[in-house]
């Protein structure tokens, strides 16, 4: 019994019957000017017409957002668009809402009349008296049982009540709900957030994991060579890298600050320069090559193959320390390739497994390309191909 009467304890039931009552105000002022059966017809024609108006739906959102799903949105709540019809499709479903509105509205707001003054009615009657209220229904005799049945408009009444605000409810859903283009839009918005994310994430990885990796090596370095002079081009490398890598997170920081703007600023295989003069700060020797028009490469393309080769360059500071370097970037018949190869120290023929090399591998095939990471004779390798379309 309690459990029956809980939806009567709850404001957003009331909100909702607050909802669709409200949809008459206007009709009935209407029919008090002037009482006629086609005053309401004409309602009826208006608010068809008012649903082809784009920005109706506009409207009627925000009113069952505020009163039908309320500020907390709950199990039951629907999903509501709040955004101008786009299509013919959207604002017949918003003339329809309009009239499903109307007319509910209609029928509620009579029993919600009726019902209670059908109570008084029997009660009254119950108690010998006639009835007072004047309702619709009318109720003949004097019987003592009338007052007994007295509580039953009531009940009814709070059926109707709960039932005709689910009812909106799941009509909102329906018809204010978004429609397949705009759902399959929110989808693909919702997959390109993710995406981001995680090339965010790897970003994030390759640039700072780069620049501790250099601190780190030039520090150690300067820290036993006792050279003054070697001790001020590390604390150099270690400044510039250090700004890299600053300039580098505060671009990620504004991209997930500002989800909505589109990525731009992010280093390209144009800038490996910086990269390679990195490496050779930290005591490692690069023999790199470049050949091709490299500035021609596409921006995806050219960015993804920026961070291929800085994880790369990482790896090898981090897991074989300063040693030389083979770096070869050439384009050509429409592909990118990029190799690292270093030797490897002895028993070290795992260096470089992880993340840094799995996101490698990931960066290549998003693109369409491929990658290759591991031990080849006596060096390490990474060979990715990334192609330009």
């Amino acid at each position: 019994m309690v459990r029956m009467l809980r939806p009567l304890t709850r404001a957003i039931t009331y909100k909702r019957w607050l909802h669709i009552v409200v949809a008459i105000v206007w009709p009935s002022l209407w029919l008090f000017v002037e009482e006629a059966w086609w005053t309401q017809v004409t309602a009826a024609v208006l608010l068809g017409l008012a649903g082809l108006v784009p920005v109706t739906r506009v409207v009627e959102g925000f009113q069952a957002r505020l009163l039908l799903a309320g500020p907390r949105q709950g199990a039951d709540s629907p999903e509501i668009v709040t955004t101008p019809s786009a299509t013919w499709a959207d604002r017949g479903r918003t003339a329809v809402w309009l009239e499903a509105r109307l007319c509910l509205g209609w029928a509620v707001a009579h029993v919600s009349v009726q019902m209670p003054l059908l109570a008084v009615d029997l009660l009254t009657a119950g108690l010998g008296q006639g009835p007072a209220a004047g309702g619709f229904v009318a109720v003949e005799g004097n019987h003592w049982w009338y007052a007994l049945l007295a509580p039953l408009p009531l009940a009814l009444l709070g059926v109707v009540v709960v039932w005709s605000g689910h009812l909106m409810t799941a009509l909102a859903g329906r018809l204010l709900g978004p429609s397949h283009a705009e759902r399959m839009a929110a989808l693909e918005e919702r997959t390109e957030q993710l995406l981001e994310r995680t090339r965010i994430a790897r970003e994030l990885h390759d640039s700072i994991g780069h620049a501790l990796t250099v601190a780190v090596v030039q520090a150690g370095a300067a820290r036993a060579a006792g050279d003054p002079a070697f001790t001020d081009r590390a604390l150099e490398a270690i400044e510039e890298t250090g700004r890299a890598a600053l300039e580098d997170l505060e671009r990620v920081l504004g991209v997930l600050r500002e989800s909505e703007k589109p990525v731009s600023g992010r280093p390209t295989l144009a800038d490996a320069d910086r990269l390679l003069e990195s490496a050779r700060a930290s005591g490692a020797k690069v023999d790199a090559e470049v050949t091709g028009p490299v500035e021609t490469v596409p921006g995806p393309v050219s960015r993804e193959g920026y961070r291929i080769l800085q994880e790369s360059l990482t790896n090898v500071l981090r897991h074989a320390g300063a040693v030389p370097v083979r770096v070869r970037v050439r384009v050509a018949d429409g592909t990118v390739v990029l190799a690292v190869r270093n030797p490897l120290p002895g028993g070290m023929s795992g260096a470089g497994r992880g993340s840094g090399l799995r996101g490698i591998r990931e960066r290549a095939a998003l693109l369409g390309g491929h990658a290759l990471t591991g031990p080849d004779g006596g060096d390490w390798q990474v060979h990715a191909e990334l192609p330009l379309s």
